[in-house]
């Protein structure tokens, strides 16, 4: 942001170069408007140092974000995704398809359809493990 001094400077020279005096009603206003120049030159600068330590703290906030997701998903990652199997079934009264989690089937529990509110049975084939069949 230096080039803005350095642009504001320039045109002050260029002012006492002409010999432009403060006491005319010109010279006022170029002097008015050369200080206005170098005020909002002080304020940009200030946006911009403001601006740079924002970014800094967005990066740093960032990093720190990334640090908790690394932790809270990778214990996520670390348990057997084939946890919690799903089946897709379409609603007897709706007819829309919704997934049903094989656990609650298993222990036999009423499930509604989340859509009509309605009961579903679903009748679930045989895994033809001994758990469960005679062979």
């Amino acid at each position: 942001m230096e080039y803005l001094y350095e642009r504001v400077a320039y045109l002050r020279g260029l002012v006492e170069g002409l010999g432009i005096e403060e006491s005319t009603k010109e010279g006022k206003v170029i002097a008015n408007i050369i200080e206005v120049l170098g005020d909002f030159a002080d304020a940009i600068n200030e946006l911009n140092e403001s601006q740079e330590e924002l970014d800094e703290y967005v990066e740093a906030l960032d990093e720190d974000l990334a640090n908790v997701e690394d932790e809270l998903f990778d214990e996520e990652d670390d348990e057997d995704e084939d946890d919690f199997d799903f089946i897709e079934v379409e609603c007897p009264h709706c007819n829309e398809y919704v997934y049903l989690d094989e656990e609650v089937l298993d222990k036999g529990e009423e499930v509604l359809c989340p859509n009509c509110h309605e009961p579903i049975e679903v009748q679930m084939d045989c895994c033809h493990h001994d758990c469960c069949c005679d062979d």
